[in-house]
């Protein structure tokens, strides 16, 4: 992916989606934010650039957003994610790569938000890979850094972030992207399978944060340099 190369973010209005999207913007990727609503993309753009005001952005209409960029990423809740890959059956195309971080939380069914929903796949990012046109790759990764803390620009990130997929090239692709926000490093974490178990981590965080009231992410430790 060259600098060149912009990364739609699909719910990019949301607090990861605009989180990611001021990060890679800072770096001086270019973003495009898309919702459901031109209008409303275009106005968090316009706080985007308050805060980064040499920023390349643009705001979209998710389904014209994600046709924009070989990496798309989408950050919508779990009750919106079987709609919103509904919706991009039709413009996504073979050989872009489907960054998904849903999280299938019970809160998506006024439930508590550290539960975890079943899921018939056996993960959101399966439902995913399910739902997506043939030839277009699904990379589950992002569930487990926080919104308000990519938002705070003065907050030094520390953290890994776990990226799995069935493809080693499409994960690197994955990682080399997420590298590019400083202190987030991409751990090889397997197989798309195991996103059933990292989707999980997200409930376990959001009832340590809650008790300890803070943003904690994860690390692992005693693993010097990832290999992909």
């Amino acid at each position: 992916m060259t600098d060149q190369q912009p990364v739609p973010i699909i719910g990019g209005t949301g607090s990861l989606g605009m989180g990611l999207a001021l990060r890679w913007a800072k770096a001086g990727v270019p973003v495009i934010i898309g919702s459901r609503s031109a209008e409303r993309a275009r106005e968090a753009v316009g706080k985007l650039r308050e805060r980064v005001p040499d920023a390349r952005a643009e705001g979209l209409e998710n389904p014209e957003a994600a046709t924009r960029g070989d990496i798309v990423v989408m950050t919508v809740p779990f009750r919106s994610q079987s709609e919103n890959l509904t919706n991009l059956r039709e413009v996504l195309r073979p050989g872009q790569i489907l960054v998904d971080a849903t999280v299938p939380l019970a809160a998506a069914v006024s439930g508590k938000a550290t539960r975890l929903l079943g899921v018939p796949q056996g993960s959101a990012a399966e439902q995913a890979q399910e739902m997506v046109p043939d030839g277009v790759t699904v990379v589950s990764a992002l569930h487990t850094v926080s919104g308000a803390k990519l938002g705070d620009l003065d907050h030094q990130l520390d953290e890994d972030v776990p990226v799995l997929g069935d493809t080693r090239e499409h994960k690197k692709r994955v990682a080399d992207l997420i590298a590019r926000i400083d202190g987030l490093r991409p751990i090889n974490a397997g197989v798309l399978e195991t996103a059933r178990l990292v989707e999980g981590l997200t409930p376990l965080l959001i009832s340590v944060n809650a008790r300890h009231k803070t943003h904690a992410g994860i690390r692992f430790t005693e693993l010097p340099e990832p290999k992909w």
